[in-house]
């Protein structure tokens, strides 16, 4: 049963956050209801108007107050319970770049199993850096007599807060805001939205593991056959990396759904998610929802590229296989998606003219040979267009 949980959960994050912005025009209070954390108070922030957004999806059988889910829920999912898979990890890990003219968002998707640098704690697969933080603050917690259900929402904050450290360690970029959302969100999600259109490039038969059963093609899933869809990594050639297009082709399909049925001009389905947000999203306590309606429309467009980070290849450490990365070409491959350089104005034509009426023999300097670097192993995939229905492993 290891490892079968939804990974993409961060799907619901994307429509609460476009959901919210909607919304914030008929009621300011509705979305003050959304639960909220502190944790991204007194961090750095990003300048010149650009927002970076981290999406978490946490992979937990529990309830926001730490209790376990209802066993009917949980069979009806097709995961197993708290006692069987325990833990926080964070398997969603995507980080939303808007520049501030709102134009053309780009989002990367970070590898759950990469290795990395957790501050305090050492090296340590990245969706881990949540669970440890959880429970030794947990612990403290337990020791001091806090009672539930503070001690879940204060501990989950440890967790919240050593992941956002870790990512920024990692990028090398600010988080200015982030929402997370539960495992039992994306099936509240898909039910709520009726159904999410996707693409499969071949079909597939997962009935032992995920119970993923699709022909090829575009096709609309809903419910439990959404779950299906995005919790898949059996069977496929790439494993967890395709599974992570899963996560972004859903998003994506999530991105279209409001884009083309007009669910922002629809009270009654806005409504629906922010019923879903209230019980399974937290988001940062200092984004305001209403002034960032004018950037939300670079994803309610369909604005936006997905790309996922680059890892060199698969090794073991400490008895888990892990993804290991370079930290040089991932800070690199961040920065040139967030911040790509501006294009070389051409010589104007009176300039031009000058240099034949001077007749100059100078020779021009040869053009140089632009730098060649490989991001990835092909795992990784080419980036997933958000303006589409993308077809995907």
């Amino acid at each position: 049963m290891r490892n079968r949980a939804s990974k993409v959960t961060a799907g619901l994050s994307i429509a609460i956050v476009l959901a919210s912005a909607g919304f914030a025009f008929f009621s300011k209070t509705a979305t003050s209801s959304i639960p909220r954390s502190k944790v991204l108070q007194g961090a750095k922030k990003s300048v010149q108007g650009d927002t970076n957004i981290l999406l978490l999806g946490l992979d937990s059988r529990r309830d926001a107050n730490g209790a376990d889910l209802p066993r009917a829920l949980l069979d009806l999912m097709h995961v197993g319970s708290s006692s069987s898979i325990g833990g926080y990890n964070t398997n969603t890990m995507i980080v939303i770049h808007i520049p501030a003219n709102g134009t053309k968002a780009v989002a990367i998707s970070i590898p759950r199993d990469d290795y990395v640098n957790v501050p305090g704690l050492g090296m340590k697969k990245i969706k881990e850096a949540y669970g440890y933080a959880k429970y030794a603050e947990d612990s403290k917690l337990y020791k001091a007599g806090v009672k539930e259900p503070l001690r879940e929402h204060l501990a989950r904050d440890a967790g919240r807060k050593a992941t956002i450290a870790t990512i920024t360690e990692l990028l090398g970029i600010p988080i200015d805001h982030f929402a997370e959302v539960n495992l039992v969100g994306f099936y509240d999600l898909a039910t709520a939205l009726g159904g999410i259109q996707v693409c499969l490039n071949k079909a597939v038969n997962d009935s032992q593991y995920s119970g993923a059963v699709f022909p090829a093609g575009v096709q609309t899933i809903t419910g439990v056959d959404a779950l299906k869809f995005v919790r898949q990594r059996h069977g496929l050639p790439n494993g967890d990396l395709d599974r992570t297009h899963r996560q972004q082709a859903f998003i994506t399909g999530v991105i279209q759904k409001f884009k083309t049925q007009g669910i922002l001009g629809d009270l009654g389905k806005i409504k629906a998610l922010l019923d879903v947000a209230k019980k399974d999203v937290v988001i940062d306590a200092g984004w305001d929802v209403l002034g960032f309606l004018p950037q939300a429309k670079a994803l309610t467009g369909g604005h936006i590229t997905f790309s996922t980070l680059p890892i060199e290849g698969y090794v073991m450490r400490n008895g888990q296989s892990v993804n290991l990365i370079d930290l040089v070409k991932v800070r690199k491959f961040t920065h040139d998606l967030f911040f790509p350089p501006k294009p070389t104005p051409k010589p104007s034509a009176t300039g031009a003219t000058a240099v034949a009426a001077g007749k100059s023999t100078a020779k021009a300097a040869p053009k140089p040979k632009p730098t060649k670097i490989n991001y990835a192993n092909l795992a990784n995939g080419k980036s997933v267009d958000g303006s589409s229905i993308p077809c995907v492993n």
